[in-house]
Formats: C-alpha cells, sequence, structure tokens
C-alpha cells in the first residue's frame, strides 16, 4: 500500500508539474494575443486616418482641378492666351490624376481595416472601418468631379483651337 500511494503521489506531482507548464503557456499565449490585438487596433486606426487624408488630399486634387478649368474657361474668351488654355487644361488633368491616386490610397486603406475588422469585431475598429470606408467613398467622389473638370477644360481648349 506504501508503494501504491508513493505513485499516486509522483502521479500528482507529475500532473502539477504539467499543470503549472500549461498555465505558462497560456500566459505566454495570452500575452501574444494582447499584444496583437493592440497592434491590430492601431493599425486599424492609422489606416482609417490614412484613408480619411488621402479623401482630403482627394478634394484638394478636385478644387485645383477646379481652378483650372476656370482659368481655362477665362482665359479662352481671348485667342492671344491659348498657351494659358493650354497649360491649364494640363493642371486639370494633374489634379484628376492626384484625386484617382489619392481615391485609390483610400480605398487601400479602407480595405486594410475592412480586413482588420474582419478579424476581431470590436466596436472601435467598426466605427474606424466605417470612416475609413466613407472617406474611400469621398475620395472617389472627388476624383470623378476632378476627371470631369479636367474633361470640360479639355473641351474649352478643344473649342478655342477650333476657333483659331
Amino acid at each position: 500500500m506504501t508503494q501504491s500511494l508513493e505513485q499516486v503521489y509522483q502521479k500528482l506531482e507529475t500532473m502539477q508539474a504539467d499543470l503549472e507548464d500549461l498555465r505558462n503557456t497560456y500566459k505566454g499565449v495570452s500575452k501574444n494575443y494582447q499584444e496583437a490585438l493592440s497592434s491590430l487596433k492601431e493599425l486599424t486606426l492609422q489606416s482609417a486616418e490614412a484613408s480619411k487624408r488621402a479623401a482630403k488630399a482627394a478634394e484638394q486634387s478636385r478644387l485645383a482641378a477646379l481652378n483650372a478649368m476656370n482659368a481655362a474657361e477665362l482665359a479662352s474668351k481671348d485667342k492671344s492666351f491659348l498657351a494659358v488654355v493650354e497649360s491649364s487644361v494640363k493642371a486639370a488633368v494633374s489634379a484628376a490624376i492626384a484625386a484617382i491616386e489619392s481615391a485609390a490610397a483610400a480605398a487601400a486603406a479602407a480595405a486594410a481595416a475592412a480586413a482588420a475588422v474582419s478579424q476581431h469585431a470590436e466596436e472601435a475598429l467598426l466605427k474606424a472601418s466605417s470612416e475609413a470606408a466613407d472617406a474611400s467613398r469621398l475620395a472617389a467622389d472627388s476624383a470623378a468631379e476632378a476627371v470631369k473638370l479636367s474633361n470640360q477644360a479639355r473641351e474649352i481648349s478643344d473649342l478655342m483651337k477650333k476657333s483659331v
């Protein structure tokens, strides 16, 4: 019986050591998970911020295209300003390209935020992803408007060239 009791104590010690190993492993995994989740949250918030900034850049590009189109329209009243009109068209096209690039950046950032949310649907991440998606939509709208304005500037230039 003493020998049997000895075996029980040995097994109990082994089980206690295994349990301690499991606890330590759990603590390590839990710590790593918390660090990964914290990094994921930070990246999501940065993606949302990048999307908002890209949307602002697209809006500024839209305004640049509008100003270039207006300059082309004003300059087109005098045939001697054909070079000004051409420069305005180039500026409008460049602004439209910048708006498209900004919209693409906003979409990429919004996609990154959405991917993070798909991993961990926390309220803060959902809000950041939603804001990124809204910013991406605004950037796309600005890009579309910038392209439209650059096309209008090109039409003004084409009409002016025909009348010369």
